[in-house]
């Protein structure tokens, strides 16, 4: 397997948005110099706790401090945005990552932000698709443009200017656009499967229970097939939240103490999708009753911690029971203590990874 990294930064609300931005930042230059292969960033415009408001601008700040890592937007809530600046954004940042740049995108799933832009009520998976179909027009198709949607309408033929290049779009610098992926979260999701037919890839969530991200392979094989192309496991992305500590006081400190990083990560996402999605992927059983969703159930059920040697344990574990994917996709909590955050990335990288590969290769 590869190593990735996800972060959809979720910080207690009243810290200094400067220093949140900055550590977030940190996290992804450490990620590169440890060795993960890629690194994604969500955004969300109306939460104090979820603080990158966009990911792309995020991702731009760093083009020029990193080198080899691969960045991903994970994900562009298209349904909040219009579809000619946003393919016009995303082609400036693949320009600037010379091609290290991976299209994750979504409809946007904060409900908060749904109103916000005036969609509330509407059919956003709808409109991500038309986003998606126009912003590949744009990449694609030669000025002038006249796309025709049920949402948007996009045209430049009244100002079309060939000598002058007015009316056009620049293109990505991967042709004819970076690779997209998608964000899975519910059990059996028909959206994986419509996706995959298109030739998408999909990222399972972190903060879903194993047996709902076992599901998730089944209809990207399903869409895979109904596109006329093969299902391969390389190209699945799971994401997880992990936390490797080389002590068990350090441990019991991190993911045991009143508030920690990860009980206040996953009751955040528990108590907002309440009044969406409903609580149903947090339980490892859909019969276990909500006042059961306790912070220490929360963390033990979603969270893979312990020293290096219960952590390979946990993974390997993990792995067996959703089967082969490709890519593990470490997540990001917020920094509560920097030294035991980074140290955990850095036991990952140099210790957790290469003993559950040499473990997988001597299994197969």
């Amino acid at each position: 397997m590869k190593l990735g990294y996800f972060t959809m930064p979720l910080h207690p609300v009243g810290r200094d948005w400067r220093q949140t931005l900055a550590e977030d930042r940190e996290a992804v230059l450490l990620a590169e110099r440890l060795g993960f292969e890629e690194a994604f960033i969500g955004e969300h415009v109306t939460d104090l706790a979820e603080t990158i408001t966009s990911c792309l601008i995020f991702i731009a700040t760093l083009a020029r401090d990193t080198k080899t890592i691969r960045l991903g937007s994970g994900t562009v809530n298209l349904a909040n945005r219009h579809p000619a600046a946003t393919a016009a954004e995303i082609a400036m940042v693949d320009t600037l990552l010379e091609g290290r740049f991976i299209l994750g995108v979504g409809p946007g799933g904060l409900r908060s932000d749904a109103e916000m832009m005036g969609n509330f009520d509407a059919d956003r998976n709808a409109m991500f698709v038309e986003a998606m179909e126009h912003m590949i027009a744009l990449w694609t198709q030669e000025p002038p443009y006249r796309l025709q949607g049920k949402i948007w309408n996009l045209s430049t033929e009244r100002t079309w200017i060939p000598d002058l290049g007015q009316g056009a779009m620049l293109k990505p610098f991967q042709r004819p656009h970076p690779p997209i992926v998608v964000t899975a979260i519910l059990p059996d999701s028909n959206g994986i499967a419509a996706a995959a037919a298109r030739g998408w890839t999909p990222i399972s969530a972190n903060f879903v229970h194993p047996w709902v991200i076992a599901t998730h392979w089944k209809k990207y094989a399903e869409g895979c097939a109904r596109g006329g192309r093969e299902a391969k496991p390389a190209d699945w992305r799971v994401a997880k939240s992990i936390f490797v500590a080389e002590d068990d006081a350090t441990l019991r400190r991190m993911t045991r103490s009143p508030g920690n990083p990860f009980a206040h990560y996953f009751r955040n996402l528990q108590r907002k999708a309440q009044g969406g999605r409903g609580n149903a992927f947090f339980k490892h059983d859909p019969a276990l009753p909500d006042d059961a969703l306790t912070d220490e159930y929360l963390t033990d059920q979603m969270l893979i911690s312990g020293t290096v040697n219960e952590v390979v344990e946990r993974l390997l574990a993990f792995r067996e029971r959703i089967g082969a994917f490709g890519t593990l996709l470490y997540c990001g909590h917020d920094w509560a203590d920097p030294g035991a955050m980074q140290r955990s990335m850095q036991l990952m990288a140099e210790h957790v990874m290469p003993r559950v590969n040499r473990a997988l290769g001597e299994s197969t």
